[in-house]
């Protein structure tokens, strides 16, 4: 259901520029070997690099957002901004937020730890876990039904927690593993949490919509040294925090019912439907899940001859459409909802389609 939305805050929108020249600031500074946080990123089985390339572009994302959010938070205590994150908030949704910015902040600290010196996998997953976990029983937000227009609702009862903490886990690893090419990770980050901005200020809430648009303001600052060729990665610092941030922000807006399941799930659908579509696939082919590789469809196409510059802005089209048609869903009816719903599922396959006959193309003319 459509709120009515609310009206526009331009002092917002200025700390919002504000963060993107913060961002592109630190990023560059992050960049050169001048700086005490200029680890590098080296070639690895699931690397499409092939240079040592430094990876903390991420610190300069969270911290531009954050700096962002105590800016806010100040303006709105001395008074000069009345209305934005702050403000006009529902208070439950407010205490949700407030613990998943502090839940960023710890699970950044230990991703920090493991691009700077490695984190043994069982300890890296079970801080996940227990992040995820918290967003559920602690800040009280999980997913409690879900609707297919036109069909039904499906309501989880008792595994309602359980299945909303494994989809925060799910988010939060697929936007790492994802995060293999020059451009992807932040352009996902810059577009869905745009769209994802949009989505919650059609449905009313101000808070949400001002914090999806700061993180997308600071990973716009991001991505002008991470477009090919890339100057500076995220690392997971920055792609397992921002994972997060969108799993979590997605089932805050959706049991506050700001959105519906559907939208958040239609705007991070480039990244949602090749690593799911992508696990499926090695599960099929009996191969291990948890070993590197290169089997992503845009990893494919890369491999395949198309560079990265044309993958990305191919996959940058894609973002928009999805997030274009998160959009349009907010405003239509249950019937138009199934129908867009069925042409988004065909576009995916069609696609998975199209990147299996451009790796046959580029064999057979190897073969000849």
């Amino acid at each position: 259901m459509v709120s009515k939305g609310i009206g526009v805050n331009l002092e917002s929108f200025v700390v919002a520029a504000f963060l993107l020249v913060l961002s592109s600031w630190l990023t560059r500074h992050l960049s050169s070997p001048s700086s005490r946080l200029y680890f590098l990123d080296y070639p690895n089985e699931r690397s499409l690099h092939s240079h040592p390339t430094p990876r903390t572009g991420g610190i300069a994302v969270l911290g531009s957002l954050f700096a962002g959010l105590l800016l806010t938070y100040a303006g709105h205590v001395s008074g000069w901004l009345h209305d934005g994150l702050w403000s006009h908030s529902d208070p439950l949704q407010m205490q949700q937020i407030r613990w998943i910015l502090l839940l960023t902040l710890c699970i950044a600290a230990v991703s920090f730890a493991d691009d700077r010196v490695g984190v043994p996998p069982g300890i890296r997953f079970g801080v996940h876990a227990v992040v995820a976990g918290s967003v559920v029983f602690v800040a009280g937000a999980k997913i409690d039904a879900i609707t297919i227009p036109l069909i039904g609702t499906w309501v989880p009862g008792d595994t309602a927690a359980l299945l909303t903490t494994l989809f925060i886990i799910w988010i939060v690893n697929l936007y790492n593993f994802m995060d293999g090419m020059d451009g992807f990770a932040g352009g996902m980050t810059v577009f869905g949490f745009g769209f994802l901005s949009c989505s919650a200020w059609i449905g009313g809430s101000e808070t949400l919509a001002m914090l999806a648009l700061f993180i997308s303001a600071a990973a716009c600052g991001f991505l002008v040294y991470n477009m090919p060729p890339a100057k500076i990665f995220m690392g997971d610092v920055g792609s397992i925090s921002l994972g997060f941030l969108a799993g979590a922000l997605s089932v805050v807006g959706i049991c506050t019912g700001v959105f519906d399941v559907w939208i958040p799930i239609l705007i991070f659908s480039p990244f949602i439907m090749d690593a799911t579509a992508t696990l499926f696939r090695r599960l099929f082919e009996g191969k291990k899940i948890w070993l590197p590789h290169r089997e992503h469809y845009y990893q494919r196409l890369v491999l395949s001859g198309w560079g990265y510059k044309k993958t990305v802005w191919a996959e940058y089209v894609l973002m928009c459409v999805c997030g274009c048609g998160a959009i349009l869903y907010a405003f239509l009816g249950d019937g138009a909802r199934l129908i867009l719903l069925c042409v988004w599922g065909m576009l995916y396959a069609g696609l998975m389609v199209v990147v299996r006959m451009v790796e046959r193309e580029v064999s057979r003319k190897v073969s000849n």
